[in-house]
């Protein structure tokens, strides 16, 4: 007898081997119908594959995270088999599944048109009409380069042939398409149904820039019809959103081709910028830190020592003098470490917060730019904490609580929070790993969080908590994290003189709330649609006259609201002032002030608000304590 174990405690006995889809069958003809697949002791599995000992086993199905994997993983496989199947002399590569959809990479003679796309999407919507089984198959690893080699599928066959010697390839056939592919996948093309092709690009054959150029289609693919038109109307959103787009239209920067990578700030942005920064600044004085200033450039022999030269080296910019070898600063860590050795530093001076808006440069490849939010030079919110063990818990606990805080002030009130655990290749001792890593998860526990397992994804030295943002239309940004590090003040032999007497390393936490201010500000833009809250705005209040007879009354209201620290900018054309309004509520500021003959006699200010709402006529002590209100609330309304 077998006995399946279910989530929920129940057990099942089948007289011999029994398949998943099997089980589900036996639970009921419901089940049997969704199952995608299933879960045995923990490992996804085709709902095809049999159990052959005592095991624990989830039927998965569109409603679990798994399902929709194994949905996208299939949905590239049907768009793979739709392009065979209209141009048969394309070969396929790779189709990996990523976040919201899939890709697929193909080989072809010419660029395929958007019209080839819908061509391919219609192509898949009647394969998966048919509702073909698909069926898996096993074959030794040079049996299975002989077969593919044999279709004239070139790619797949120097794909296989990278597989170790006497492993076998599983293989997966849809209709009359065969495929390469661990799996699983879902029992039947029918269950493919709610899925769109969204964009041809270029990549070169396995990231190689002298390999071949092949053609990238992109897919979405969901569980339901209702979360597909969600996600697309989220991307219409998105577009309408786009920082780059909205950069320009509102004047706030440029991005040039004369230093790509990097971004050329307007009057506006930089307002945008130093609001943020002060806001920062106030952050590190309030909590304890001491802002310092570390150089842009630092020896090689100090980014050997930390362990970043043998894992970034790629992405640094260097640069050579009187036969030494420099770099542009990757981060800031290991200038906070130098700092922190000159003078002696006691147990009594610990936890000591450095606090730095430290700008760095990293080499990211050309395609991975994407206007400020990715960037080659950027400046971040970087803090360093010095501190003994014992003390890591309650800084992290503490530092939660203020994270959250900065983040409600700029709008953010969903956040998900990730402890990312030691990665294969790692410095430092498997039980100060233990240490750290038990430390960030009682701090998140302390904290009221609820927390995810991000496994292997930690930093070369040490373990981090991720603090993920979500938007105001679902998509997350990871801005915030925290990272404790026994190792790096001890490579770089930082001490500090211990109660007892004797000299100890100081663990190091690494701590950023906005990360970089460039993509900070450029997620701000998106969060809200360009329209700043007024605190953040670059232009708070619009001062408008309707004729030049207001001319000087318009100075001087605008004159008291910059008297009164409000940012002002002022309007005295010869224009319509229907004109005049309409130009200044496409740059979105928070207010428009319009002043007449009667305004003026009054000594008042007729006042819009933002979104063309009419507040009506006020004095101007009374806009000002309202806009002076706005801005001291962080009101994001």
């Amino acid at each position: 007898m077998i006995h399946i174990t279910l989530p929920d405690g129940s057990r099942r006995e089948f007289p011999g081997p029994v398949t998943v889809a099997e089980v589900a069958a036996s639970i009921g003809s419901g089940l049997a119908k969704a199952a995608l697949a299933g879960k045995v002791d923990g490992k996804v599995v085709d709902a095809s594959h049999r159990i052959e000992a005592d095991a624990h086993l989830a039927i998965v199905t569109a409603k679990d995270a798994e399902g929709l994997e194994v949905i996208r993983h299939s949905t590239a496989h049907l768009l793979a088999y739709a392009v065979k199947e209209l141009f048969p002399d394309a070969q396929v590569t790779i189709g990996p599944v990523i976040e919201n959809g899939f890709y697929y990479d193909f080989s072809y003679k010419r660029p395929f048109s958007p019209e080839d796309l819908q061509a391919i999407e219609r192509k898949m919507a009647e394969l998966a009409a048919r509702d073909e089984p698909v069926t898996r198959r096993v074959l030794p690893r040079d049996e299975a380069v002989a077969y593919f080699k044999s279709i004239g599928e070139h790619y797949k066959a120097e794909i296989i042939g990278g597989i170790p010697a006497g492993e076998d390839v599983s293989l997966y056939r849809e209709g009359a398409f065969e495929d390469l592919c661990r799996g699983p996948h879902v029992p039947s093309t029918g269950k493919l149904r709610h899925f769109k092709l969204m964009k041809l690009a270029g990549a070169y054959w396995r990231g190689d820039h002298t390999k071949e150029m092949l053609q990238r289609v992109y897919g979405t693919a969901w569980a339901t019809k209702d979360e597909l038109q969600q996600y697309l109307t989220m991307l219409e959103e998105a577009e309408k959103r786009d920082h780059r787009k909205l950069g320009r239209e509102l004047d706030l920067f440029h991005l040039d081709e004369h230093s790509p990578g990097t971004v050329f700030w307007h009057p506006r942005g930089w307002t945008v910028w130093q609001v943020v920064e002060q806001y920062m600044r106030s952050v590190y004085r309030d909590n304890g830190y001491q802002e310092v200033k570390g150089p842009q450039i630092l020896d090689r022999a100090l980014w050997e020592k930390t362990g970043h030269w043998d894992k970034y080296r790629d992405a640094m910019f260097t640069t050579e003098s009187e036969k030494r070898d420099y770099a542009l600063k990757p981060m800031n860590c290991p200038g906070h470490i130098l700092i922190f050795k000159q003078g002696i530093k006691s147990y009594r001076d610990l936890p000591l917060r450095y606090g730095e808006f430290g700008q760095c440069h990293r080499n990211e490849p050309t395609g991975g730019l994407h206007g400020i939010m990715r960037v080659r030079g950027f400046t971040q919110d970087d803090g360093h904490i010095f501190c003994t063990e014992d003390m890591i818990l309650d800084e992290c606990v503490a530092y939660t609580a203020l994270l959250q805080k900065v983040y409600a002030d700029f709008g953010f009130t969903q956040i998900i929070y990730k402890v990312a655990t030691r990665p294969a290749a790692r410095i430092g001792a498997e039980e100060v790993w233990d240490k750290a890593e038990f430390a960030l998860m009682e701090s998140l526990r302390r904290s009221g969080c609820t927390y995810e397992i991000a496994p292997g994804d930690g930093a070369f030295y040490g373990p981090k908590i991720e603090y993920t943002l979500k938007d105001a239309i679902g998509r997350q940004w990871q801005c915030g994290t925290m990272q404790v590090d026994f190792s790096m003040a001890q490579r770089l032999d930082a001490v500090y003189v211990a109660e007892s007497g004797e000299r100890r390393h100081p663990v190091m936490l690494h701590r950023a709330i906005v990360g970089s201010l460039e993509r900070f500000i450029g997620i701000l833009i998106e969060q809200f649609a360009g329209a700043l809250p007024p605190w953040l705005a670059p232009v708070q209040v619009s001062v408008l006259n309707i004729t030049d007879a207001q001319a000087d009354y318009a100075r001087s209201v605008a004159k008291t609201l910059q008297n009164q620290g409000l940012r002002v900018q002022l309007d005295l054309r010869n224009e319509k002032i229907t004109y005049k309004i309409r130009e200044h509520s496409m740059q979105k500021p928070p207010f428009i002030l319009v002043v007449g003959d009667k305004e003026m006699a009054a000594g008042a200010v007729a006042v819009r608000a933002r979104g063309n709402k009419d507040l009506g006529v006020m004095s101007l002590e009374a806009f000002v304590q309202k806009a002076q209100e706005d801005v001291a609330s962080k009101s994001v309304v």
